[in-house]
């Protein structure tokens, strides 16, 4: 019996495959579909990168929300000159990307309820992650409230565009 074939090494496979198409596409999505705010401090960049990771925890789990969201991001700060900002991403991201699958894989309820409550608990993830770095990064406690609102309008977007998607996904899934 050839062991390359079995169910197990199947499944680290398409793990592995799924883990890395969720990077791609958050990489892709916050690169290439984003704006800049024109506001004080950093200002705040909105992207959708937000959307695949939303739909990676919500679809496949805290896993691979998490990694798709610290990869995925974290990747964009490297290759895109937010260098500095790229540990920091890592796990804000990381952390969004988990606790927003943990909350869709624990909390009963009506997906559209549990999905929000999970978009929500991100949202705030991201807000005071980010507010922290930028105290930490420019030494001041009211620049980082330029990045607000950027920070918030680009979790609240990828939410209208992921909850009504992510039941319907999570069935198409299911059948595959």
């Amino acid at each position: 019996m050839d062991s390359s074939l079995s169910p197990r090494n199947t499944t680290k496979t398409k793990t592995i495959v799924i883990n890395a198409l969720f990077i791609a596409f958050t990489l892709a999505a916050t690169m290439f579909i984003n704006i800049r705010l024109p506001i004080m401090g950093n200002g705040g960049l909105i992207h959708l990168g937000n959307v695949p990771l939303l739909i990676a925890a919500f679809v496949y789990g805290r896993k691979t929300g998490a990694i798709a969201g610290a990869f995925g991001m974290g990747l964009f700060d490297l290759i895109s000159g937010w260098t500095a900002w790229a540990p920091f991403t890592f796990v804000i991201v990381g952390a969004m990307g988990y606790v927003a699958g943990l909350i869709a894989e624990k909390v009963p309820g009506k997906s559209v309820v549990v999905y929000s409550l999970a978009v929500i608990v991100a949202l705030i993830i991201k807000i005071v992650g980010y507010y922290f770095v930028e105290v930490i990064l420019y030494g001041n406690w009211i620049q980082p409230f330029g990045s607000i609102p950027g920070n918030f309008l680009q979790v609240v977007v990828a939410g209208i565009i992921v909850i009504p998607l992510a039941g319907r996904l999570k069935k198409i899934v299911g059948q595959v």
